[in-house]
């Protein structure tokens, strides 16, 4: 009897939010390449808006305009998406240059990183529980140390890692199983302050183990993991996919 691909996601719906450029288009496109029928979400009013962006991929991609930090947006946007069996959250903002230590910057960056965060896993919970879906939320190893000049962004991705424990424990009833990816150094237009300045990515890559930085496929690797019959056995787990930058 032959084996089928624990991988294969044909004939499921994935929402990535965020999706639209960086890490979530890795999974978006990950998703895709693997048979599922994939909608992303960005910023820009229209998919075309990103065509000529170095980190984004959106063929054969479904893509909706959403602002995460509107408060209400999301659950419309959930109705007009309909059901999915797969949700990744990969939404995310930075404010540097000490904005974060400001009300406004803290506000937008926390809005964004964690309340939207929340607020789309409530406005899909209906549907991944009719379904025993899945739900991965995509942090940073920020969550877990200092980031000396952007602490709204270090504490939001903390809160994020431990809204993986949280939903993961109340929604295993519900038959969702919610799981967490914390990346590493990973190019895309927020780490651009690093990774556009040699000196700056030199040493950062000294402090990397495996000697280079992540990609989105990297990511999109663990994502299809957690969301795949291979971790069925998995819940409340934040996998952190570094390099090995946090091991000392």
């Amino acid at each position: 009897m032959p084996m089928t691909d624990p991988i294969d996601f044909t004939e499921k719906r994935v929402v990535v939010i965020g999706g639209s450029s960086g890490i979530g288009n890795g999974i978006a496109q990950g998703f895709r390449a693997r048979g599922a029928e994939v909608t992303v979400t960005g910023t820009r009013p229209d998919s075309g808006d990103y065509l000529e962006a170095e980190d984004s991929d959106v063929r054969g991609l479904t893509y909706y305009q959403l602002n995460g930090a509107d408060r209400g947006a999301v659950d419309a946007l959930a109705a007009q998406i309909g059901p999915a069996d797969v949700l990744i959250q990969s939404q995310g903002i930075v404010r540097y240059k000490r904005q974060e230590f400001e009300r406004g910057g803290w506000d937008a960056v926390v809005d964004v990183n964690l309340n939207s965060v929340m607020d789309a896993a409530r406005a899909f919970h209906p549907e991944l529980a009719q379904r025993g879906g899945s739900m991965v939320i995509v942090s940073s190893v920020a969550a877990f140390k200092s980031t000396m000049g952007t602490p709204a962004y270090a504490a939001s991705k903390a809160g994020a890692a431990s809204l993986v424990k949280s939903l993961g424990e109340a929604w295993a009833r519900d038959g969702v199983r919610v799981n967490g990816i914390a990346p590493g150094l990973v190019p895309t237009k927020l780490t651009s302050v690093t990774t556009d300045h040699p000196d700056r990515l030199e040493a950062s890559l000294r402090a990397i183990p495996l000697r280079r930085m992540g990609t989105p496929e990297d990511m999109a690797g663990a994502a299809l993991f957690l969301a795949s019959p291979l971790s069925a056995y998995m819940t409340g787990q934040t996998l952190v996919v570094d390099g090995g930058l946090t091991l000392s």
